[in-house]
């Protein structure tokens, strides 16, 4: 088991019961992604978690998988699922390189709070352009720790070492959008819910004739 799968299995029952943080700026982030979304769409979420946002967009599309490297994420969202009979939504252990999942295989690739998480955004972005069907969409929005005060860098290394925050990366708005156009997806939208935000919503496109 990866150490960060270890982090968030030992954490998942507590980030289960935790409240979201602005409701507000939740909710205007899923409408925006819904723009994106068709009733005809397979979607993926990678890094869903509990389930929480891949559960609400199901409706929009479909069918949704979600990928998470912790098991007992997966275990808490298959059970919310299950509780609120939502049927065109199905929840994996896994990650983006998977050999289950083939290349071009979805409309929409979701990512909600994931990629500062990641330890290169560039090559996360790349394994998005993989799933993506040519001319399909990357919805996503990313904390871009590096906008935020400088002794935010610290405080976060003290949390790692006593074991209650995960491994980040200090991204830029500009560092962000570097790696998701690198990558060959061109950005369509960027915008920041709410307005005085550091994390960055964007959707970018593979072109069709990628």
């Amino acid at each position: 088991m990866s150490d960060s799968a270890s982090f968030w299995d030992r954490h998942a029952a507590r980030y289960a019961k935790r409240q979201i943080r602005n409701q507000a700026a939740y909710e205007e982030t899923l409408a925006h992604a819904r723009r994106y979304l068709s009733p005809t769409d397979r979607a993926i979420e990678l890094g869903c978690g509990t389930g929480t946002t891949a559960l609400l967009l199901a409706d929009s599309v479909s069918h949704l998988t979600g990928i998470d490297l912790s098991g007992k994420m997966i275990e808490i969202a298959r059970d919310k699922a299950a509780a609120d009979g939502v049927a065109n939504v199905e929840f994996a252990i896994s990650d983006a390189r998977a050999d289950q999942f083939e290349e071009s295989a979805f409309d929409v690739v979701l990512a909600f709070n994931l990629i500062h998480l990641l330890s290169d955004a560039e090559e996360a972005a790349r394994d998005v352009r993989r799933l993506l069907k040519p001319g399909g969409v990357f919805v996503s929005k990313t904390p871009c720790l590096a906008q935020e005060t400088v002794f935010l860098r610290p405080l976060v290394w003290v949390l790692r070492r006593i074991g209650i925050a995960p491994p980040v990366a200090f991204l830029s708005f500009e560092t962000l959008e570097q790696a998701i156009s690198s990558a060959g997806l061109d950005i369509i939208e960027t915008a920041l819910y709410p307005a005085t935000s550091s994390s960055r919503f964007i959707v970018a496109r593979r072109p069709e004739d990628h």
